[in-house]
């Protein structure tokens, strides 16, 4: 738990790099379960997740995986079941749809003994995963927050719209709300917009048609942010205000780097990191190289300064 994330990675590729003739041959079974491309990030997530299967399945004939997408709670919860019930899986990596109801299945997978990898969404019981894998929620919403402070010296009136209700959510907002504490920024309104651009778009409506004046939005996701945009083309109130999403979906990168007003800048949070998961599980079954214990990636403001280094235009997301 106390090894930096520098070793680790280094110890991931370290073992990574270990012929698999180097690990026993007995065949384990590594369950991955994931929330279905609902929106943009989820869609880079899967992309990630079946590129990391395909490559650890041809390097390691003694690996076996079995990747099942969800829509909603229910169904990732029976999916779960389903793998345990007629595949025995030895391992589970799983990124929760909601925190709430997956962390009764995911508390009984581990109970059953078989190793657990949380990625990105904690459940809503500590102690229950062998490994946690994730962006830095609270960086996220701190590094978000400390920009609409340095770009509103003098205070102002902003919008925030959330994602789906789960700890990192709740993480990311309570970060930003301390990082403007003593600003003099005031957040008129709040609401969930479910990391979705439709939901986005009628949030953004509401908080449109209550509140005159805005300077700035929070939209604390890129695939939310499209949907505020396109309230707030539609609204012709371009000219009032500027936007925060984040993630580093492509698209909002090119306006970044084109010094686009209304996206002046973004913040990392790569949905690759599922791909990191599903690695550092798999060597649990092919070496020797501790993995348990949390695995942060940093959150990175991208600005038109470095985000050609965040631009990948040929990616999913």
């Amino acid at each position: 738990m106390g090894v930096t994330n520098a070793f680790k990675a280094l110890a991931v590729v370290t073992a990574l790099a270990l012929p698999a003739s180097a690990a026993a041959q007995e065949t384990s079974v590594i369950g991955v379960s994931i929330p279905a491309a609902t929106h943009g990030w989820a869609g880079g997530m899967n992309y990630h997740a079946q590129e990391a299967v395909n490559r650890l399945e041809e390097a390691y004939p003694q690996l076996d995986f079995v990747l099942a997408t969800a829509s909603d709670p229910g169904k990732q919860v029976s999916d779960i079941e389903d793998m345990m019930a007629t595949r025995d899986i030895d391992a589970l990596v799983v990124l929760p749809f909601e925190s709430d109801p997956l962390t009764g299945p995911v508390k009984r997978v581990a109970e059953a003994g078989k190793w657990v990898t949380v990625v990105d969404r904690g459940l809503s019981e500590d102690g229950i995963e062998d490994l946690y894998v994730a962006g830095d929620n609270p960086g996220f919403g701190r590094v978000a927050g400390e920009y609409f402070r340095q770009q509103l010296p003098d205070g102002g009136k902003i919008v925030v719209l959330r994602g789906i209700p789960t700890t990192i959510d709740n993480e990311r907002v309570e970060a930003f709300q301390a990082a403007l504490e003593g600003s003099g920024i005031e957040i008129l309104g709040m609401e969930h917009g479910n990391w979705n651009r439709d939901d986005a778009f009628t949030v953004m409506q509401d908080f449109l048609s209550k509140y005159p004046e805005i300077d700035a939005v929070w939209a604390s996701d890129d695939d939310m942010a499209v949907g505020v945009l396109e309230a707030i083309n539609q609204a012709d109130r371009a000219e009032e205000m500027w936007v925060l999403g984040g993630a580093g979906m492509k698209e909002m990168i090119k306006r970044v780097m084109d010094g686009d007003r209304m996206i002046p800048v973004n913040v990392t949070y790569p949905p690759a990191m599922i791909a990191s998961a599903i690695e550092m599980t798999a060597l649990k079954f092919v070496s020797n190289a501790p993995v348990s214990g949390r695995f942060i990636i940093g959150s990175v403001l991208i600005t038109p300064e470095n985000a050609e280094s965040y631009y990948f235009p040929d990616s999913p997301f």
